[in-house]
């Protein structure tokens, strides 16, 4: 094979790019690594150890083809549009449409004040009410946000971070007031601390009592909410930031790891937490690699669990993941090209196996979505489900020369990262010294300069331009959300038990003093009216705040 493809390359492929030179483009993959004109069963042999060792057959280890037998000839993947705004009632009103148009699992969108730890009323929060999530800052917020949807019947994910045992809290006393069996609640939060130091930047507290929250959301679930997937480790937020495909994967593990020797270090089995750990990927627009990416996400995280970490349960080796479409890879420039992005963005991921997916709507570089956007993004996955036949086969792209090959390669360069990193000490001593965010940064760098000297086109922006764009029709959050949910919190504290609420936070305080877990604490606080920025301004007194990292 490998001579015949050498005298190929000699004889007929040169006297072709003789006669007709090749595009004047870099062929590469994101992390700048060329891209052979022609892949052959060679390239596999050469760097696999084998079909059944790498590739082998879905539900089975690695799981390179897929965590279930029958993946989506079983079950489609859930369509789950990330969502809110606003107040609570306009956010549970686009839930309810979303439902009723063929969603399959709620996905929540909180505003920067909630995601941070601070009430509507803080000075803290003024502007900033509603504007890019929905406002939660109490449980009568939260009642209203799920007013009407049984959260026994619906899985529910929650982009939240810092806040997210506080969140998950009251979750858990809404279920409650439903009368749910908190046995068969099932979601996620996303709660994946380490890549908002690296990445997004809505961190409270330092890094060590935050990790805290994380395992004690894993012993709490453990025993009290089997279903619910603890922590959403997130590659997307450092994709977005303008990482590489291979570096993607590489922290997201690198991450995972430090997770689960938290929770070793907890006193937990690897065995008991490990099969709710999920995970979150972006999906940008290298349309090979990204199918890639997730197989050779998949097969690093069986590896890790079986070799390093011992995994018995099968479950255990098994890599769930979210997708979302590339944020970043969105035009304020002639939006409807977002369409097209978002559509073989999906494509991508359905290829790759997720399972669950938000396809973005066109308008998300400009505002948040209008209703019609949203229904369009909804469609889309609904069209590429049951028009197109991609699920109506298992892996369809397994045994392309050059998936296979651009597997082998993502997971080696992922490994590479992985062992630099376990060479510093692990993710979280890594990130005290900016690595991963210096690594992020030039990758990011390198992007933007290839589109600027046009060695990467992006239609509408540095190619195929329109002067004098008019853009109609964006969706504007109203400017009295802030008022209406301050004059709600004005009620609530003066009908509640204020002697309670000091009771409770100081319980919550000495908790955290000591080693008791925190999850049962909050419940308690939340279901006495106690607010979400009250409790982190306790565990702010006690904890501090993280300043950012000094090595970038």
């Amino acid at each position: 094979m490998s001579e015949s493809k050498q005298e190929w390359q000699e004889r007929t492929y040169r006297q072709a790019r003789e006669r007709t030179p090749e595009r004047d483009v870099a062929f590469q993959t994101s992390s700048g690594k060329p891209l052979d004109p022609l892949y052959t069963p060679d390239d596999r042999s050469q760097n696999g150890d084998g079909y059944l060792e790498d590739i082998g057959f879905p539900g089975s280890y690695p799981h390179t083809r897929g965590i279930q037998p029958t993946m989506y000839r079983g079950r489609l993947w859930t369509m789950r549009q990330y969502a809110g705004f606003g107040t609570a009632e306009e956010s549970n009103e686009r839930y309810k449409h979303l439902l009723g148009q063929g969603q399959t699992g709620l996905s929540v969108a909180f505003d920067l004040p909630t995601q941070i730890g601070y009430d509507a009323d803080d000075p803290m929060a003024q502007s900033e009410v509603g504007k890019v999530g929905v406002s939660i800052c109490s449980l009568r917020d939260m009642e209203a946000l799920f007013d009407g949807i049984p959260l026994e019947q619906v899985t529910t994910s929650m982009t939240i971070n810092a806040t997210a045992s506080i969140l998950l809290a009251l979750y858990v006393a809404v279920a409650k007031q439903q009368g749910a069996d908190l046995s068969k609640i099932g979601g996620t939060t996303q709660h994946d601390i380490l890549k908002e130091y690296i990445a997004r930047g809505t961190y409270i507290f330092p890094p060590r009592p935050s990790i805290r929250l994380v395992t004690d959301v894993f012993t709490y679930c453990r025993d009290q909410l089997p279903s619910w997937n603890t922590i959403s480790i997130s590659g997307y937020h450092m994709r977005e930031a303008g990482c590489t495909a291979a570096q993607e994967v590489g922290f997201t593990m690198a991450d995972a790891i430090a997770y689960v020797e938290a929770g070793l270090s907890a006193g937990l089995r690897f065995d008991e937490f490990a099969p709710r750990l999920a995970f979150f990927f972006a999906c940008h627009s290298n349309f090979l690699e990204e199918i890639a990416k997730f197989r050779a996400a998949r097969r690093l995280w069986a590896r890790i669990a079986k070799e390093r970490f011992k995994a018995k349960d099968p479950r255990s080796m098994m890599l769930r993941f979210h997708t979302q479409t590339g944020g970043a890879t969105l035009t304020a420039q002639q939006p409807d090209n977002n369409i097209v992005r978002t559509t073989f963005q999906a494509l991508s991921a359905v290829l790759g196996g997720t399972q669950s997916l938000h396809t973005n709507s066109k308008d998300e570089a400009l505002a948040l979505p209008t209703k019609e956007s949203v229904e369009l993004a909804l469609r889309t996955q609904q069209i590429l489900a049951f028009e197109s036949g991609v699920g109506d086969t298992i892996d369809p792209l397994a045994g392309s020369y050059v998936i296979e090959q651009l597997t082998d390669q993502v997971e080696a360069e992922a490994q590479e990262y992985i062992d630099r990193i376990d060479a510093m000490g692990g993710a979280l001593t890594a990130i005290e010294q900016g690595f991963q965010q210096k690594e992020i940064q030039e990758s990011a760098f390198r992007m933007q300069r290839d589109i600027e000297e046009q060695r990467r086109i992006v239609v509408g922006v540095n190619e195929y331009v329109e002067k004098d764009e008019k853009i109609e029709g964006l969706m504007r959050v109203n400017a009295v959300v802030g008022e209406r949910q301050r004059a709600r919190l004005e009620e609530l504290r003066s009908k509640r038990d204020d002697a309670t609420v000091r009771e409770k936070l100081e319980k919550l305080a000495e908790a955290a003093a000591g080693d008791d877990n925190l999850v049962p604490h909050m419940i308690d606080c939340v279901e006495h009216d106690v607010t979400v920025g009250e409790i982190c301004h306790v565990l702010r007194d006690l904890w501090g705040e993280y300043q950012g990292s000094l090595a970038i």
